[in-house]
């Protein structure tokens, strides 16, 4: 390769590959945007006449850094106020067309990828998201091939164990997502109460700035009471949207044009499993920057 032009042009390419692959490990789009960038300052020092496969490079490249961002972010973790959640980013259709890929990056099964070691994380990502060999992995993560089949097999049966359902038809989670958004505003809760399973449970990431729960709500009739209440009581100015979030419909709320909350769903069987609702304002600071990810801008507002 030649000329830093033919460099920048190559990264440019690969970007949102890595910034996939780091956000998924990590969990935090702000931390993945910094990967992404310490990745392009290795790129662009290296001697680019020398790297054989620039994917793979760039890819090993930001995975270690990505690593080594979670074991310290971990300690961090524990001390959270409240229960943590990953940061929300909005997807666009080429993320949604791609069952296996959009199942990776929701809020759900990031949570269960949060009881894995890093690098098992960083196996599982890469083999299960993004179809890495074995081999391959190996090499980014410069280990031997049966140790990486070994963190693969231990992190796949984790997750299976563990991973959450979902409605595979986007249809049915669109329109839920719709009746759901309706209910809520017009303080149905009856309906409302109607749309969620009887086990339902709505996790709520305040980061004790926002608000928002800092305990689990458990049961229909509790989560469809405090949806109901916090909907009564809007922010000044605000503005609801439908909007792609990590990879299925659901809601962001703005405040003077800026984001307030975001609400994701799990629905099965047209009834809602799971409410995640981020309220930390440092957890929506990266959906003022959707653009750079090309991600889908929100759809239609719903006015109060």
């Amino acid at each position: 390769m030649s000329g830093e032009v033919d460099a920048t042009a190559v990264f440019a390419e690969q970007r949102d590959l890595l910034f996939g692959v780091a956000y998924r490990i990590l969990g935090q789009a702000a931390d993945a945007e910094d990967v992404v960038q310490d990745t392009w300052l290795r790129w662009r020092d290296v001697d680019h006449a020398r790297v054989d496969n620039v994917t793979g490079y760039l890819v090993r490249v930001a995975t270690r850094l990505a690593v080594d961002r979670l074991r310290l972010a971990r300690n961090h973790r524990e001390s959270y106020v409240g229960s943590w959640l990953p940061e929300p980013i909005l997807t666009g259709p080429d993320v949604a067309e791609e069952v296996a890929r959009a199942d990776s990056v929701a809020v759900g099964l990031l949570m269960v990828l949060e009881t894995l070691s890093p690098l098992e994380r960083a196996v599982f990502v890469l083999h299960e998201a993004f179809g890495f060999s074995h081999a391959e992995i190996a090499a980014m993560l410069d280990r031997g091939e049966p140790a990486v089949r070994q963190l693969a097999r231990r992190a796949r049966g984790h997750v299976q164990a563990r991973r959450p359902r979902f409605d595979a038809d986007r249809s049915t989670h669109r329109e839920v997502t719709e009746r759901f958004l309706a209910a809520c505003a017009s303080g149905d809760v009856d309906g409302l109460v109607r749309m969620l399973a009887p086990d339902v449970e709505l996790t709520g990431d305040s980061g004790g700035v926002g608000k928002g729960p800092l305990r689990v709500i458990k049961g229909a009739d509790k989560v469809g009471r405090f949806l109901v209440g916090i909907a009564g009581y809007p922010p000044p100015e605000p503005a609801v949207y439908l909007a792609e979030v990590n990879g299925r419909p659901g809601i962001v709320s703005t405040s003077r044009g800026e984001p307030f909350a975001v609400f994701a769903l799990d629905v099965v069987e047209g009834r809602i499993t799971a409410v995640w609702l981020f309220t930390n304002p440092e957890k929506l600071a990266a959906l003022r920057n959707v653009g750079r990810r090309s991600a889908a801008p929100p759809e239609r507002p719903f006015r109060r």
